[in-house]
């Protein structure tokens, strides 16, 4: 039993040193070196979509993959991301905004350094957002959340509090968005003795629509913020990239690439592809703008 449980423990320190390196997240080196962490909401997740408008009222499934090469030697370290996503834009307003709720459950494999991969499910976050029409096709909002605690050992395990805050301004086929993440872990210790600091992530978008293609750039940001811990080695990433997405009608699908242009304490940059496809399954038509490859209310109100 003893080599049993010494094989499981050394499975989950695999995985998450593989998630240290290739994307944020909480591990604590066996030796009892110093931990490396980031944030629980995957940097680079809300790009292309403007996360400050309003949502026509309906229900939507929405999925994010990505998979990421980090250059760590000796070797490349890899992971795979998806993050399905159920979102309700309701009809009810609270203060003037609009009222939506979203529920994501992650579900990644990694890698490190050519390692067989590991895979597991993450925590899944719930979460409500304030979204505020200011007119002349700007809009704020507002999101509340939380990534609930969970006991795979894969990925980070300990509760957290999410703040969302974003500006869109959605006005002759453009989307201009900037979207501000702060995390708070409500326990700075995992249950292996990782240590989880808050975190400040930032999703940047400047795309344009053309009839049912939308084209652009994207870029995000993610740093962990002072954690007081002499031996913490805080990591952080700023990467830019292209996105191109189209309306199939029924279906819109982007896609965009990222490239790390400045990291910190990841051992190495990262290339990373992204593919988010997202079906409405409910829609208020008469908010929908015809052909748009966002969901996004009429622009022209």
């Amino acid at each position: 039993m003893t080599g049993s449980g010494s094989n499981l423990r050394g499975g989950a320190r695999a995985a998450l040193l593989a998630w240290s390196i290739a994307w944020p997240v909480a591990w604590l080196a066996a030796a009892g070196g110093p931990a490396l962490a980031a944030s629980a909401a995957q940097p680079g997740q809300t790009v292309g979509l403007p996360v400050g408008a309003q949502l026509p009222v309906g229900l939507y499934v929405v999925n994010l993959s990505s998979f990421g090469v980090r250059g760590t030697r000796p070797r490349d370290s890899a992971t795979n991301v998806n993050l399905p996503t159920f979102a309700w834009a309701t009809p009810w307003t609270v203060a003037g905004a609009r009222l939506q709720f979203f529920f994501t459950q992650p579900v990644a494999a990694a890698s490190a350094q050519g390692a067989p991969y590991q895979s597991g499910i993450g925590q899944p976050l719930l979460a409500a957002q304030l979204a505020w029409d200011l007119g002349g096709d700007l809009g704020v909002s507002y999101l509340f959340g939380g990534y609930l605690p969970i006991e795979t050992r894969f990925l980070t395990q300990s509760a957290s509090l999410s703040h969302r805050f974003a500006a869109s301004y959605t006005g002759n086929d453009w989307n201009l968005t900037a979207n501000l993440l702060y995390g708070v872990f409500l326990d700075t210790r995992s249950p292996l003795g990782t240590l989880y600091p808050d975190y400040l992530n930032l999703d940047l978008t400047a795309t344009r629509k053309f009839g049912r293609w939308q084209v652009g750039a994207v870029a995000f940001g993610s740093t962990d913020l002072p954690t007081g811990v002499a031996r913490y080695r805080p990591q952080g990433q700023i990467a830019v990239g292209g996105l191109v997405g189209y309306n199939f009608g029924p279906v819109n699908l982007q896609a965009y690439v990222t490239h790390d242009v400045v990291e910190r304490n990841y051992g190495g940059r990262e290339i990373r592809g992204w593919l988010r496809v997202i079906v409405p399954l409910y829609q208020d038509k008469g908010e929908v703008e015809p052909n748009r490859t966002l969901v996004t209310r009429r622009q022209a109100e």
